[in-house]
């Protein structure tokens, strides 16, 4: 194909496709497979916990009983003893669900974009915490979305500020669709929403006629056992929840879940069939047995025990290695910290300098629609060793050093 033809072709695209840029967290991948490199990008969970021989007996056992349904096309809405299984899943975050208000889905992303796929037209509003989840950003301007930030304190998205966004965008006429909430161990910044808040943003949000979309990938791998209630549980006629097995089972399974009023989930349905005819029948039956027949809330605590104990090293190491002037959030569960760096250190200018010393992160701009996060950065904890994350911090630690020393 010659050269201009592959111009006229990206030519006649439709408008959206300028929307799907690559991937931040992926553009890094390749370098942190490098040799000697020390990765604190990707948010991976730590797969090494789970016992691997016991999980291939379980596929094994899957497909040898139950191959003929297991590799066959399934239901667009999924399984119903999945379903049913994923209600009782919920009932720790204190959410009571009907199997049937369940749609299951290729990964929570799928559900996220089937979701916005189904409410937002060109030009429509979504509020997001800022800094929010990269894959977010990625689905609402696909879309053609746009992203209205809501700030966040160490007790998550402060309602008064939620409050404000909504009255000014209401004022300058746009339409807002919903507001999209990472509520438990938030990606990127690890910040929970406190107790009182949750009600407080709910609401909000009933009052002003913006619905919720609750992310809640990470909302079981608490450090300490404290579990928050969903928002969910507050106004379920209000707040759609995005649930998934990939931080508390295996990611490669690509299993997760949309919680929606009927009416919505059948539409969530179609929207799916349209796209994958159905989610995978063999990763639906593995997850089933995997919640009837295997300690998996035992799985969970050593998952949250790993993940507890790297991110106190990586705390460890911020706190001895770090220049005057950072800041950290403090996660109490989850994959990731938040780092705040001096004003005039930008992050993705450090990225450069890291990578010559054998680390990389993800620059805090990826995680906002507006650009902002220039001097902030994620560490993401759950995958490394405790030594490498220690190691990792120091290395980059180093590289800020340097960077804020060509600043001056």
């Amino acid at each position: 194909m010659t050269m201009t033809a592959e111009l006229s072709h990206v030519a006649r695209m439709a408008d959206r496709a300028a929307g799907f840029q690559p991937s931040p967290v992926r553009a890094v991948f390749d370098v942190s497979m490098q040799p000697g490199m020390i990765s604190l990008a990707g948010g991976n969970p730590y797969l090494a916990a789970l016992p691997m021989e016991k999980i291939a007996a379980m596929v094994g056992d899957v497909v040898a009983a139950r191959g003929l349904d297991a590799l066959q096309y399934g239901s667009g809405a999924g399984t119903e003893e999945l379903a049913e299984l994923i209600c009782r899943v919920m009932e720790l975050e204190g959410i009571s669900a009907s199997p049937e208000n369940v749609q299951i889905t290729a990964g929570s992303q799928m559900g996220l974009e089937l979701v916005t796929k189904l409410f937002c037209n060109p030009g429509d509003v979504v509020i997001a915490e800022g800094p929010t989840y990269v894959g977010a950003l990625g689905v609402f301007e696909g879309f053609q979305a746009e992203v209205a930030h809501v700030a966040m304190d160490e007790d998550g998205v402060v309602p008064e500020t939620l409050q404000a966004t909504i009255s000014a965008l209401k004022a300058a006429g746009k339409t807002i669709k919903f507001f999209y909430t990472i509520p438990n161990f938030n990606n990127p910044s690890g910040i929970s929403l406190s107790l009182e808040r949750r009600q407080q943003v709910v609401d909000i949000c009933r009052a002003e006629g913006v619905a919720i979309v609750e992310d809640n990938p990470y909302g079981l791998l608490s450090f300490d056992g404290d579990l928050k209630p969903a928002l969910h549980t507050l106004d379920p006629d209000n707040v759609f929840y995005l649930g998934s097995f990939s931080k508390i089972f295996a990611p490669g399974l690509r299993t997760g879940w949309v919680v929606a009023p009927k009416e919505v989930r059948g539409r969530l349905q179609i929207a799916s069939e349209a796209t994958t005819i159905c989610p995978s029948v063999l990763s639906q039956m593995v997850v089933e047995q995997y919640i009837t027949g295997f300690d998996w809330r035992g799985q969970i605590d050593t998952f949250s025990a790993v993940y507890a104990a790297r991110c106190h090293a990586t705390l460890a190491a911020l706190a001895e290695h770090m220049p005057e002037g950072t800041h950290w959030t403090t996660p109490t569960g989850g994959f990731f910290t938040w780092v705040t760096l001096p004003e005039g250190c930008d992050t993705d200018q450090v990225l450069a300098v890291a990578i010559e010393a054998g680390v990389v992160f993800v620059p805090g701009s990826a995680f906002y629609a507006d650009g902002g996060g220039r001097n902030q950065l994620r560490i993401a904890f759950s995958y490394a060793p405790a030594d490498q994350l220690a190691e990792g911090v120091k290395r980059l630690a180093e590289a800020i050093k340097a960077a804020l020393g060509q600043a001056s």
